[in-house]
């Protein structure tokens, strides 16, 4: 059996498909399922967060493994596979885990080095051991991937990398500026009680919030968060560096009446379907100011308006003395142009001098060659090339038209009116509606925008460190999963050793009847001795090269060679999982060790404990 990831992420789709491409919790369960009822696999996980789905699986052949665990990926995503094909990835035993390790250190984030992916892996791993889909090798590797995780926080800067999804966003939110000092004093709402959503609540809670509102469709979830928040930060007694947050739940019902109060609102639901439409947050703006919601102009940025007045004029000197008929020129080119009604002569292009003869054009240079006052400020108009335009006079005799030559002058700036309501949708499927980045007053950060905006963040040279590491652990992994591999062959073999042993004994029972026990005892303990002598060195040097690349056979050497029965090697790995399963339940989902077998082949329940 070998290790499988098919999936698809940030790195590999657009967002617009890991939106259609996300799983409810349900579509998650029924996936697990249906993956260790196929054939191919004996064991699954599924890992879906905000911006991957991956499915691991233990499977016995490759090619039927990929379309197998592809077709249910599909299915159950409700993405055709025709259309998720081309974004899919494949990873393979090595590969596999090394994928899977760099997922844990935050190497494959959107944001580089956050460290909630490592509870979304938990997660992950409760819910296959809930559902009895993980089996040895994915609980090895899960449990590895958590611990290999938190040696990369611990030992290295890779925090310094990058921030959660949450405080990422959050930054984008206050347009670079410090996002604590931003959020200070604003009212929050946040919708959804989740493990995302209450990251969220707490992060906002830290930064000194005035007012926190939690809504979330299970109003109990909501009261249970806002506790928490309210139990930690609450109001009380004015400390150095202390923070007052007024923390309350809310019901969903309440959140179009708590958007016209709210200054910051974070939303991550798993709802199927929109939370807030552009229409709700219209409205709710329009409850905030007094005026209608307008959507900017097509061709503004956000937060600018629509309406540009006040401009000044785009002419490049006075009319006074210029032999054109301007009033001609204006009234019919300019018309309707963003110099109408402006005094001087601007050169627009063909529509301006269209049907001018070449005469008049020479006229108009001789003027202009004079040197004309720009009347704006007292400034000269730059000189312009007369033989410029006598070229342009010559073409236009040539062509019966003038090609434009003209040089925009810049533009003045609109001051850019503040959002009145900062949007961070964490959701997948998106909560908000896109449309909603056109009102004017409200500021929209997704998870589109967010992965754009981290494409450019920069790296730590603290990456480099956990690459090594991620490479270092890769190697230790797959020698403890080799030595695993031969482990129930050395437990038959000594299983096989201790009946011989009993047989041996029982028949000197038979011959030496009046052995008193003092004498039996000691010679039974001889004869084990002997034996545990004889089997030490070849058992332990035979895990030490079945744990090299390419050990895989030893474990058939040695099954040969002591003639030892398959079916009594397969129930000693059958006993070892039903061990581990019930260690696992006992310790409410998370198996930290095996202590079973020889200890210096696998780490000990301490270290395992740590993750």
């Amino acid at each position: 059996m070998s290790l499988l990831v098919v999936g698809l992420s940030h790195r590999s789709a657009p967002v617009s498909v890991l939106e259609r491409a996300a799983l409810s919790a349900d579509a998650q369960i029924k996936l697990l399922q249906d993956t260790v009822a196929a054939e191919p696999a004996a064991e699954a996980a599924v890992l879906a967060t905000c911006n991957r789905i991956e499915l691991y699986a233990d499977v016995d052949k490759f090619h039927a493994g990929v379309a197998e665990l592809s077709t249910l990926l599909a299915q159950h995503s409700g993405v055709g596979l025709e259309e998720l094909t081309p974004y899919l990835y494949v990873h393979y035993e090595d590969r596999a885990v090394h994928h899977f390790f760099s997922v844990a250190c935050g190497l494959d984030s959107m944001v580089v080095g956050e460290g909630q992916i490592l509870g979304q892996i938990k997660d992950a791993l409760a819910t296959a051991q809930e559902l009895h889909t993980a089996g040895r090798l994915l609980n090895d590797l899960f449990q590895q991937a958590l611990r290999v995780g938190k040696r990369a926080h611990s030992e290295t800067g890779i925090d310094r990398a990058g921030q959660s999804l949450v405080t990422f966003g959050l930054e984008q939110l206050s347009s670079g500026a410090p996002a604590d000092a931003w959020l200070k004093g604003k009212r929050a709402l946040v919708i959804g009680a989740g493990s995302m959503s209450s990251l969220a609540a707490a992060t906002l809670a830290r930064a000194g919030v005035a007012e926190l509102v939690v809504a979330n469709r299970t109003f109990d979830r909501a009261e249970r968060l806002a506790a928490l928040l309210a139990e930690q930060y609450g109001q009380r007694p004015a400390e150095p560096d202390d923070v007052d947050v007024l923390a309350r739940a809310v019901p969903m019902e309440s959140v179009p009446d708590e958007l016209t109060r709210a200054d910051v609102v974070v939303s991550c639901t798993g709802a199927t379907g929109l939370v807030l439409t552009a229409d709700l947050v219209a409205e709710a703006v329009e409850g905030r100011t007094g005026a209608p919601a307008v959507e900017r102009s097509a061709g503004s940025d956000s937060g600018s308006g629509s309406v540009r007045s006040g401009l000044p004029p785009t002419s490049v000197g006075s009319e006074d003395g210029c032999p054109l008929d301007l009033s001609a020129a204006q009234g019919s080119a300019v018309q309707g142009s963003a110099v109408q009604g402006a005094s001087g002569f601007s050169v627009m292009g063909e529509a301006a001098v269209a049907g001018m003869d070449a005469a008049t054009l020479e006229q108009h240079a001789a003027w202009v060659d004079n040197g004309t006052v720009d009347r704006r400020e007292g400034r000269r108009t730059p000189e312009i090339d007369t033989d410029a335009v006598a070229a342009l006079a010559a073409a236009a005799a040539t062509l019966g038209r003038v090609p434009e030559r003209r040089r925009p002058e810049p533009v003045a700036e609109v001051p850019r009116p503040l959002p009145v309501l900062s949007l961070l949708d964490l959701a997948m499927p998106r909560d908000i509606d896109a449309a909603v980045h056109r009102l004017l007053g409200v500021r929209l950060v997704d998870i589109e925008s967010l992965a754009e905006a981290s494409a450019d963040a920069p790296m730590a040279a603290d990456v480099d460190q956990v690459r090594r590491i991620v490479s270092d652990e890769v190697a230790a992994f797959d020698a403890a999963q080799r030595a695993a591999h031969i482990t129930p062959t050395v437990v038959a073999l000594r299983a096989m050793a201790a009946d011989v042993v009993a047989s041996e004994i029982a028949r000197l029972d038979g011959r030496l009847p009046g052995l008193d026990d003092k004498q039996r005892g000691e010679i039974t303990q001889t004869v084990r001795r002997v034996v545990d002598k004889l089997l030490h060195a070849p058992t332990v040097r035979v895990k030490q090269l079945a744990a090299e690349p390419g050990g895989a056979g030893y474990a058939d050497a040695l099954r040969t060679l002591f003639d030892l029965d398959a079916e009594t090697v397969a129930a000693v790995s059958r006993a070892d999982d039903d061990s581990r399963d019930h260690n696992s339940a006992a310790l409410g989902g998370l198996d930290f060790g095996r202590e079973n077998f020889d200890s210096n082949n696998f780490e000990s329940a301490e270290n395992r404990g740590r993750a």
